[in-house]
């Protein structure tokens, strides 16, 4: 049983070996990697989705960085060797080779006996492969599947290290010389008894060593969460992480296994650090890309891991390039904020959704519009408007008829929406796909009657726009807030991004009953250029907080845009602590405190609860949010949220995403977070 069991997950692993070489080919040809060898390895061909190129992208980055890294240190010495330890099709070999880079190098590749087996009959099949390796001096013999001058592969288990270290020192290995192991999502599908004695025998075997490492950390958040349940569903369980759950867990647990110098950097930091600046903005620009709250959290979920022993100079190749703030130290919470299900909407469909929005229009009657999400068991672009109403405490799904013309409404998401009136919403720009140019905007109307008893029809009209206010609308992951001037109603447009700009600095002040573009003055310095951020009606004025700015890096500033005699002015409102960076949350005003909800940030060890920030002394305090009676990951990015300054409760609607390639998580149902506690002590 144990034998049948083993074969059975060693099938498994094998096809993630087989996934990541399809996904490294298709983001190659999309002009990410450059590496014309891949192709001839992958077998199959299939085109992945844009967040996935992006991933590949930044794990073949980080793997080239250190191997090339090592290569031009060790440039001087007569012999070298590379180990790569669970290779798979992995076309490091040729690549190298066809850049010159292997003089006096010879690289090792290991995998699973019929990995190798077929890796081998490839190469030897095309004479692209074939010739870079040269004549490989007869059959393979054993576990040796190939042996060429400087190009091995071995068929051999990893987990069973004597047979490993037979078959190495058989092909020709020298423990005596400068060697680099590679482990690129490998040790963490073995027991960890195992791989931590793999890592150990390399430390003891080897006087001169290096050993890069890739894999995934932090599992107890809930991207983790849905990271981990991803691989127990195709049977490769991540061994490591209950053990190594976090980079400094990994970085101790090479330092004592006999390695003495170990630097580890979550791959957000590898990518502002070690990638230069024009390389970033050139994988930026590939390809229409609107998914960065997924793209963040991917990468704050692997690190590399560089460690050495007996390297004179010692190897550094995670040594910073630039300088930027870390982002490993824990945030300071001052307390948490109860969290609970909204009982009985655990059925309705249409609830589970991102990029949506969601308005009070009545007291206790909430209207949510657009996003994508579930309905009818599948993914999709959300249509239907859906509404909630409260009744004796209660939160309850109440139907809503609407007449929506499909063209103008064009399932939108990143969208806002402003009530204006008992009877009158405005919905302003969003998009249906990041390639195509904003919407603009359209009429929600609804009944007099309308109330917590029962909504009754909504409907929806296309807005015929000035040509000049239809342009500035265009966008999505803006913000419409409601501002007075001279006694004046206005919404205030700002920010956001479009088809054609990644990040928008501009505003419009639209005058309400005929939504014109009016030109008020606005002086103060300008504020950095973002989206996703999050904006506030306060004192006429309005309140801006945080965003993903114009190097897709997180803003931890806040401003207030200020109500003068003759126009508005832009001021800076310290905070203290300093506010961490992030985006993507909703923000609420309640008696002169600022509360942000949610969002994503840098910080790894902790995701975002709630922060309250009091708008007059600066002083920014962060809450975590208790989930221990919720039977789910709670996402809290891409949501809505309703506050109720009377009950002091926050109403989270939606959220989620799609988790790179571990499926799309939707949360299930509205969640109420009860602020009295925070909002009395602060």
């Amino acid at each position: 049983v144990g034998r049948c069991s083993a074969v059975s997950l060693s099938r498994q692993v094998q096809g993630t070996g087989g996934s990541s070489a399809v996904s490294k080919c298709s983001a190659a040809a999309r002009g990410y990697i450059q590496d014309r060898f891949l192709r001839l390895l992958a077998g199959r061909r299939r085109r992945r989705a844009p967040i996935i190129h992006r991933g590949y992208y930044i794990r073949a980055r980080a793997v080239d960085h250190c191997v090339q890294d090592f290569l031009l240190r060790t440039q001087s010495l007569p012999r070298t060797q590379i180990l790569s330890l669970g290779a798979g099709f992995d076309s490091l070999f040729f690549r190298l080779k066809d850049m010159g880079l292997l003089h006096h190098t010879v690289v090792y590749e290991v995998d699973f006996p019929n990995v190798a087996c077929q890796k081998a009959t490839l190469i030897k099949g095309m004479k692209e492969l074939s010739a870079l390796v040269g004549d490989p001096g007869g059959e393979g013999l054993g576990a040796i599947t190939f042996s060429g001058e400087d190009y091995k592969l071995l068929g051999v288990d990893l987990s069973e290290l004597s047979e490993l270290e037979r078959t190495l020192e058989e092909a020709g290995l020298n423990n005596e010389i400068p060697t680099l192991f590679i482990a690129e999502v490998v040790l963490t599908y073995m027991e960890n008894t195992r791989s931590d004695g793999l890592i150990q025998w390399a430390a003891e075997h080897f006087p001169q060593a290096c050993f890069l490492l890739y894999e995934q950390v932090h599992p107890e958040d809930p991207f983790g969460h849905v990271m981990q349940q991803h691989f127990r569903q195709l049977g490769t369980a991540l061994h490591s992480l209950a053990q190594y759950p976090d980079c400094e867990a990994q970085q101790r647990r090479f330092l004592g296994k006999g390695w003495t110098e170990c630097s580890v950097m979550d791959m957000n930091e590898f990518f502002t650090c070690c990638i230069p600046e024009d390389e970033r903005q050139r994988v930026q620009t590939l390809e229409p890309f609107d998914e960065y709250e997924e793209w963040h959290l991917k990468c704050s979920h692997y690190f590399v891991l560089a460690a050495s022993k007996g390297m004179e100079p010692p190897w550094t190749p995670l040594l910073p390039s630039v300088t930027v703030p870390h982002h490993a130290a824990p945030v300071g919470m001052a307390g948490s904020v109860p969290a609970a299900a909204c009982a009985g909407l655990s059925a309705v469909p249409g609830l589970r959704r991102y990029g949506h929005h969601s308005v009070l229009i009545k007291p206790h009657v909430i209207v949510t519009t657009g996003g994508f999400g579930e309905e009818r068991g599948q993914h999709c672009r959300m249509r239907n408007c859906h509404v909630l109403r409260r009744r004796a405490g209660c939160w309850e799904a109440g139907c809503v008829t609407q007449n929506i013309p499909e063209k103008s409404w064009g399932e939108r998401l990143y969208h806002t929406v402003s009530r204006l009136s008992d009877t009158l919403a405005l919905v302003v720009g969003g998009r249906t796909s990041p390639s195509r140019a904003g919407l603009g905007m359209l009429w929600l109307k609804f009944p007099e009657t309308c109330n917590a008893s029962g909504p009754g029809d909504v409907a929806v009209e296309l807005v015929s726009l000035q040509p000049a206010a239809e342009a500035a609308v265009l966008r999505w992951r803006h913000s419409t807030t409601e501002i007075t001037f001279k006694g004046e109603q206005y919404l205030f447009v700002y920010g956001g991004r479009s088809a054609l700009e990644p990040v928008l600095g501009d505003w419009c002040f639209l005058h309400t009953p005929e939504l014109s573009c009016t030109v008020i003055a606005v002086e103060g310095p300008v504020p950095e250029s973002r989206h996703s951020h999050s904006a506030c009606s306060w004192e006429g004025g309005v309140l801006i907080a945080g965003g993903l700015g114009a190097a897709e890096q997180p803003l931890g500033s806040v401003f207030l845009l200020r109500e003068l005699e003759h126009g508005f002015q832009w001021q800076t409102i310290e905070t203290h602590p300093a506010l961490v960076p992030r985006y993507s949350h909703t923000a609420h005003v309640h008696e002169g405190k600022l509360l942000l909800v949610g969002g994503v940030w840098f910080h790894a060890s902790s995701v975002p609860g709630v922060t309250v920030i009091d708008i007059m002394t600066g002083l920014c305090l962060d809450y975590v949010i208790n989930v221990e009676h919720l039977e789910w990951p709670l996402m809290l990015h891409n949501h809505s949220s309703i506050f109720l300054p009377d009950e002091k409760e926050l109403l989270v609607i939606g959220g989620g995403g799609n988790c790179f390639s571990f499926g799309t998580h939707l949360n299930p149902v509205p969640v109420s977070l009860s602020l009295s506690s925070i909002l009395i002590s602060h």
